[in-house]
């Protein structure tokens, strides 16, 4: 599948590194451009905040804020909805929460929130939703599918109102399923979404605890359900080897923290092997560890035509874990250099593979 935005086309399957403030950590745009990056992910939460509307009406926009040309997509702050609960109250409504830079307060409706992310100019615009936490009870989550559901109708709406007047009036509007690990609940939960009609259909509320057999279960009964025709985005996740099982499952495109925030304390991500059928395809280094004190081995062998392994290759791991030591924000940044390398070989080697008919 070939996802086209008005800033560029993405070939499925693709992982969007977090940018959440406008920015990945520790890496430039330039950096990004030359590991490939097709798209990444900002937050309408933290750019909301920081730095504020009136900026990005102002420069018009996120993407001639940060020099970015590529696609951007948006959370529409549902996820905040979940991590931030001792600083919210939630009600049919919106979401009332505190700032947690000042304590200062704010409500964020699913209006708002699309008009937050038509000022910022996002290609994906996401509805806004409430991700649930694994152990919910059986009548709240219903209860909050059936909310997340009218949020959807309403998102929409004011999607469509404010098209016009939208810094980006080619993007597209993405639903989110919600509804846990009961199967039930979240295909219903789908065929509602699909009678509204969206460009595209998120599954919310996964990566949050629950086993991963469950979260199989559910994306594979999800897979029967929601359209061939229109992209699939899992919301948060995941490990390499589980995303390998989401694409078997009909997955198109990933997002996650875990390359760069572990690539900050020092866990790198690299292959053991080609067959990622074997979930021990990878492994993850821990470079503080004392083994790599004198260790000269080079971070990756240099690849003509890419500056990235060119630049990993003058490293040695020894360095990088002297790097680590001494607190050296270097040392941050070539590690999440090397994770994000990592997914994004990860997911040409899945294209090649759907190429193949392998998934």
């Amino acid at each position: 599948m070939t996802l086209t935005t008005p800033h560029g086309a993405i070939e499925a399957p693709f992982f969007m590194p977090i940018a959440t403030r406008g920015a990945v950590k520790t890496l430039s745009n330039a950096d990004m451009e030359r590991l490939g990056a097709s798209i990444i992910l900002s937050n309408t939460y933290h750019l909301y905040l920081r730095p504020g509307e009136d900026v990005l009406r102002a420069v018009g926009g996120l993407h001639r804020f940060m020099s970015w040309n590529k696609p951007i997509l948006t959370d529409s702050g549902g996820y905040q909805v979940f991590s931030l609960a001792k600083m919210r109250k939630l009600s049919e409504e919106g979401v009332e929460f505190s700032s947690h830079i000042d304590g200062s307060r704010h409500l964020l409706t699913p209006e708002r929130s699309i008009e937050i992310q038509q000022t910022i100019g996002s290609d994906i615009v996401m509805v806004l939703d409430e991700c649930t936490p694994p152990d919910m009870p059986p009548p709240e989550l219903a209860a909050s599918v059936a909310r997340t559901t009218r949020w959807a109708a309403r998102s929409k709406e004011a999607f469509e109102k404010g098209r016009t007047g939208a810094i980006n009036p080619g993007a597209q509007l993405f639903g989110i399923v919600q509804g846990g690990t009961d199967v039930a609940l979240r295909t219903a939960h789908a065929r509602e979404l699909m009678a509204i009609g969206f460009d595209g259909y998120a599954i919310g509320g996964l990566s949050v605890g629950e086993p991963f057999d469950r979260a199989c279960a559910t994306v594979a009964a999800l897979d029967d359900v929601l359209p061939k025709d229109k992209p699939r985005y899992f919301m948060g996740g995941a490990k390499p080897h589980e995303i390998v099982e989401y694409v078997k499952r009909g997955v198109d495109m990933f997002d996650c923290v875990l390359p760069t925030r572990n690539a900050r304390h020092g866990q790198l991500y690299r292959f053991v092997h080609d067959d990622l059928s074997r979930p021990d395809f990878y492994e993850v280094v821990h470079i503080t560890n004392e083994k790599w004190k004198t260790e000269g081995s080079r971070l990756t062998v240099p690849v003509e035509g890419d500056p990235i392994s060119q630049e990993l290759s003058r490293v040695s791991h020894a360095y990088l874990r002297h790097l680590f030591t001494i607190e050296e924000a270097l040392g941050a940044r070539l590690a999440t250099l090397v994770n994000i390398k990592f997914y994004f070989e990860l997911m040409r080697r899945l294209r090649e593979g759907i190429e193949r008919s392998e998934y």
